[in-house]
């Protein structure tokens, strides 16, 4: 169902954008990358997604759950970044330059702290292990708390088998909107310790310095990091984060068939997100936006309102015609409802496609009907 005053309200929000003449510009992820996502988290938007709750081989894009368990732990005071890890014979033997590599010796004793940037930076895959053993004392205690993470997400196409990423056999498997999960909670959960461990370009071990392959930080304005990963396997990946004028945006590329096509995709695919939409209050709070029906109550209906004002980000030059918003509910809803209560939600679509979803709210009160109304009410439904 069309909203014309509502959609009037947000023709207005959006006046300089509905003028535009030219149409937004398609998503920059050519075909051979099957599986694409941007999000918004500003506002919570999807803004382009290609098979994005399909499973995939997440390779070391892992080590971003490792990284995120580590934050917890450490907020939580359970792990310090000073604290140290005598590295052990043992996993040298079994992790020395064993794919990507921070060159951890036997003998040698990181703190915590050296250990998160050699898995933001170098994507150790020796520091990956080295840290969750000094977290939990073994690799079983460590994944048990990977996977209860995942799932307290709400990551529900994601499993772990591994702390690093390294080829198990298909036990460690994600989707790229479980990873779009997964990078929210840690950008918003845990800003600080984000900042000071992702986004380095180098990191220098010993007397070995070696690049980080993030292909969009110090490149992209506002973008600072997150993780690329690659195994034969899994093609290349990479799950990206940016801010920019107040909003963060999430990428998620997987299954690219080489490092170029995916480097160069995930550049463009950020600044598409920052470049090709703009974000504006559409309806502000306290708007009644319709109504809905309502069972067993002293009144027939109950009037609709925004709880909150409702930010979009919506495509530079698409017209406000090709704006729909539609009341959605489970109904009728059941008497008595307080004023406030959240008893529906907003949906707005740009050309058939949902953006976004808010949830709206009762603007009156609706008391549960006496006998007499009862009465009423099953004879209005009787000649209606």
């Amino acid at each position: 169902m069309r909203y014309p005053k509502v959609l009037a309200l947000a023709a207005a929000a959006f006046g300089a954008l509905a003028s535009q003449p030219a149409s937004p510009a398609p998503a920059p992820v050519p075909d051979e990358i099957p599986i694409a996502l941007l999000v918004d988290l500003s506002t919570g938007q999807t803004l382009y997604a290609r098979e994005a709750e399909r499973r995939f081989t997440p390779a070391s894009v892992t080590k971003v759950m490792t990284a995120y368990l580590a934050f917890k732990l450490i907020s939580e005071g359970d792990l310090h970044p000073g604290q140290r890890f005598q590295y052990t014979p043992e996993l040298e033997d079994e992790w020395y330059a064993e794919g990507s590599n921070m060159f951890l010796r036997a003998g040698e004793q990181p703190t915590i702290g050296q250990l998160l940037l050699g898995i933001t930076t170098v994507s150790g895959n020796d520091a990956s292990v080295a840290l969750a053993i000094a977290a939990t004392g073994s690799l079983e205690n460590w994944l048990e708390l990977m996977n209860a993470n995942a799932e307290e997400l709400g990551m529900h196409d994601t499993h772990f088998g591994s702390a690093n990423g390294y080829p198990d056999g298909g036990q460690t498997y994600t989707s790229a909107r479980d990873l779009a999960l997964l990078a929210e909670a840690m950008t918003r959960d845990y800003p600080a310790l984000y900042q000071r461990y992702f986004g380095h370009r180098t990191l220098r071990w010993r007397n070995i310095t070696q690049a980080n392959h993030d292909p969009v930080t110090g490149v992209v304005a506002g973008a600072d990091g997150i993780k690329t990963g690659y195994t034969r396997e899994a093609g290349f990946t990479f799950l990206g984060s940016g801010e920019r004028d107040g909003r963060r945006l999430v990428m998620v590329l997987a299954g690219a068939p080489d490092s170029r096509t995916r480097d160069d995709a995930a550049r463009e695919f950020l600044e598409w997100g920052f470049s090709d939409f703009e974000q504006a209050t559409v309806i502000p709070a306290g708007v009644e936006v319709g109504s809905a029906l309502v069972q067993d109550g002293a009144e027939r209906n109950v009037r609709l309102r925004t709880a909150a004002d409702v930010v979009a980000s919506l495509p530079r030059g698409e017209a406000a015609d090709h704006w729909t918003m539609e009341v959605v509910y489970r109904g009728p809803i059941t008497a008595p409802i307080a004023a406030g209560d959240p008893v529906a939600r907003l949906q707005l679509s740009v050309d058939g496609q949902l953006v976004l979803e808010v949830p709206l709210e009762a603007a009156d009160s609706v008391a549960k009907a006496n006998a007499l109304q009862r009465v009423l009410n099953a004879l209005r439904k009787w000649t209606a």
